[in-house]
């Protein structure tokens, strides 16, 4: 459990503190950050054009400038990489989708639950929001953790 939490400024990334850690955690994305996060982890990397065609397709009034703004957001919180070995520069996540979605629920369960995520997985379970499949992968991995354990002890 937390006793403090003190965050440090840098680049817009969180570095959060707990006795005896240290861990860099990425901070939560708005809407549109995370819609281009979405568009990179689906098709690895684009230009910035090809990023405002995809989310404004039907647009009259150009969303140039506000594609760019998104993108060096992105780029100082350590989410994007920019290619300039080209005229046209290309983007792509510098994050998996999986590490920011770990990061988050870590985050939420440290505000939470006092950093457990047992509540979480537990109302997910009883709600039915986990699939068959995903608690038989859930089953595994936690069967192959605790067989690890025995071997180390």
């Amino acid at each position: 459990m937390y006793d403090t939490v003190s965050y440090r400024y840098d680049k817009e990334s969180y570095w959060m503190f707990k006795p005896g850690e240290f861990t860099m955690r990425l901070p939560s994305l708005a809407n549109a950050e995370l819609a281009i996060m979405n568009l990179l982890w689906q098709e690895l990397s684009l230009t910035a054009r090809q990023l405002r065609e995809m989310l404004y397709p039907d647009t009259a009034r150009t969303q140039h400038g506000t594609v760019q703004r998104l993108l060096q957001r992105l780029e100082d919180k350590g989410c994007v990489e920019r290619d300039r070995s080209q005229p046209v520069h290309i983007f792509s996540a510098s994050i998996s989708r999986q590490a920011y979605a770990a990061g988050q629920l870590e985050l939420l369960a440290s505000r939470l639950t006092g950093g457990s995520l047992a509540p979480l997985i537990t109302h997910l379970v009883e709600e039915k929001k986990i699939s068959r499949q995903e608690i038989i992968q859930i089953r595994a991995i936690l069967d192959g953790c605790h067989e690890e354990g025995a071997v180390n002890e």
